[in-house]
């Protein structure tokens, strides 16, 4: 039966959909099961580049998406949470560990692909347990992931005996150039490497394409996947897009090494004899290069490299970051933005749990800027000094900012299904950043009256001082515990906001009263009273936000402590 180019191009674009398809649905759940941690393991497993690779290639491998890996990595290095150095052994880690996949293709599971699947959609769709349901999703898309090859196997197998297809295969293995460009282009299109890398043991396995053909096919895959970087560092910081070139350069360099030693024979030798003295190491292998199937021997190969580039290009680590910093200088403008948003980043929108950790950092960055607000309000009040104005107006203008940008984010961040745990942290964010803004208006309200109390000469008895300073230093403590309330989630300090602002509520009635005997012994005249008792309201209006900011994060309410 003749089989037509129609009929393998469906097969095979079918099976490529559903094995991309299984792939992401799979690393999506592996993603949401990790959580945030994935991004706390990150920022503290890099403290130096070999504990940075460990870090990458266990992520990766737990995760199954090194796109995923170089990405959030990417995103933690604009946001400034890691270095260009720690980064780059991410990065390295993070090429060993999609490795993983390769072999799990390799281990042919396909005749199991069906039971897979249905074990999978029994665990998602009955299971009550949000955990449980989504290691039900990670196994449908792992069934997934192995019906979609076998789609694709079967719709290619007739590629061997079409004269056109044989011819470039024989062109790649004649000139190993087109084998790595072909690769790169495939990748860069399907943007996944795993998934090109799954149709290379697929093309090998039906005898479509032999190892010769298929390592420079390899070498280009490792290459077309840095493309997802280099696009995740597109309007990125300075370091991002450094971070973003460094994996590029990494993966090109190791194709410049190891293509000669494969085209002069070496590199096989090595891949052979590695599997046939280092891996019989392993408990549980059992076999030699020549036992493997194919699909294994090219998983073996894409490790070999991916690990022995990494073991090359480690110890020069600083000469990648010296490259890159060379290639990609420092900008002007970036150095200047302080105030800019830091920690929110859109390539964190697919991990809920990871960008609502960083709306929650971002959000706590707004609660210092408001309370440096806060302190430069009382500053103004106490010295009239000009400069401080200006720094007001764009601390004003930076918190609204900061205010309008987070909450959009958060809303985008909701749209994705949450946990529990994550929709209660977003109604804290998005709560929390009203009365943060607020506190910043009410600071704007006490260098108004500092700007009306210059005008009017007014001036404070020295009781009047001692009141108003009392009530600013409990104010400016109050506001200080609830940031650590919302950063550390501790109910003994959120009791003590709590007290503290039934506390200055009391200290505005009684100097309230004691404002009123100043007037009647005319101690003090109507202007200052007006000024006195509008800064009293703005310092009680501030604790009354503070309290809010505790009780968001606890919704079962406090208790004075």
């Amino acid at each position: 039966m003749t089989v037509t180019w129609q009929e393998i191009l469906f097969a095979f674009l079918g099976g490529l959909g559903l094995f991309l398809f299984g792939l992401r649905f799979m690393s999506d759940a592996l993603q949401s099961v990790a959580g945030d941690r994935m991004r706390s393991i990150l920022e503290k497993g890099t403290r130096n580049p070999v504990r940075g690779v460990l870090t990458g290639t266990i992520v990766t491998a737990l995760i199954q998406s090194s796109s995923a890996t170089t990405v959030l990595t990417v995103g933690l290095v604009n946001a400034q949470l890691l270095t260009l150095r720690q980064a780059i052994g991410v990065i390295m880690g993070a090429n060993i560990g999609t490795t993983m996949t390769a072999y799990l293709i390799g281990f042919n599971l396909k005749d199991y692909a069906l039971p897979i699947l249905a074990i999978g959609v029994l665990m998602y769709m009955f299971a009550k347990n949000k955990k449980v349901q989504l290691i039900g999703q990670a196994i449908f898309g792992f069934g997934v992931l192995f019906f979609g090859l076998t789609i694709m196997g079967e719709g290619m197998k007739p590629l061997k005996d079409l004269p056109y297809f044989v011819n470039l295969m024989v062109s790649i293995e004649n000139n190993a150039i087109i084998g790595v460009i072909i690769g790169t282009l495939f990748t860069f299109v399907v943007q996944s490497s795993s998934a090109t890398i799954g149709v290379l043991q697929e093309l090998a396995y039906q005898g479509a394409i032999t190892y010769q053909q298929a390592v420079p096919i390899l070498f280009g895959d490792n290459i077309g996947t840095t493309v997802t970087a280099l696009l995740a560092g597109i309007g990125a910081s300075v370091a991002a897009k450094r971070t973003a070139l460094t994996h590029f350069l990494f993966n090109v360099l190791g194709t410049i090494i190891f293509l000669p030693l494969f085209i002069m024979g070496f590199f096989e030798k090595i891949v052979v004899f590695i599997t046939n003295n280092l891996f019989a190491l392993i408990p549980g292998f059992a076999g030699t290069w020549s036992t493997l199937n194919i699909k294994l021997q090219i998983a073996q190969t894409h490790a070999v490299f991916n690990i022995s580039n990494t073991l090359i290009q480690l110890p020069m680590v600083a000469v990648l970051a010296y490259i890159v910093t060379k290639l990609i200088p420092d900008s002007k403008e970036e150095a200047e933005d302080e105030f800019k948003i830091r920690y929110i980043d859109k390539r964190f929108i697919n991990n809920p749990s990871v960008a609502l950790s960083q709306a929650t950092r971002e959000t706590l960055r707004m609660g210092h800027l408001a309370r440096e607000a806060f302190e430069n309000a009382i500053e103004y009040f106490e010295t009239h000094n000009p400069d401080l104005l200006k720094k007001a107006v764009k601390l004003e203008d930076t918190i609204d900012t900061l205010e309008r940008e987070i909450t959009d984010y958060v809303v985008l961040a909701s749209e994705k299904s949450l946990s529990r745990e994550d929709s209660s942290q977003s109604y804290t964010i998005l709560q929390s950043l009203s009365d943060i803004e607020r506190i910043a208006d009410l600071s704007e309200g006490i260098i108004e009256q500092a700007d009306y109390a210059k005008r009017h000469n007014v001036s404070f008895s020295g009781e009047a001082q001692d009141e108003l300073q009392s009530m600013i230093q409990l104010t400016r403590e109050t506001l200080e515990m609830s940031l650590w309330v919302l950063e550390r989630k501790d109910r003994e300090l959120a009791n003590k906001v709590a007290a503290n602002e039934v506390r200055i509520d009391q200290m505005q009635v009684d100097y309230r009263r004691s404002h009123i005997r100043r007037l009647n012994e005319r101690v003090c005249n109507g202007n200052n009273g007006a000024v006195f008792l509008d800064v009293l309201g703005n310092l009680e209006r501030i604790s009354d936000h503070c309290r809010n900011i505790a009780e968001y994060v606890f919704a079962d309410g406090l208790k004075m402590a």
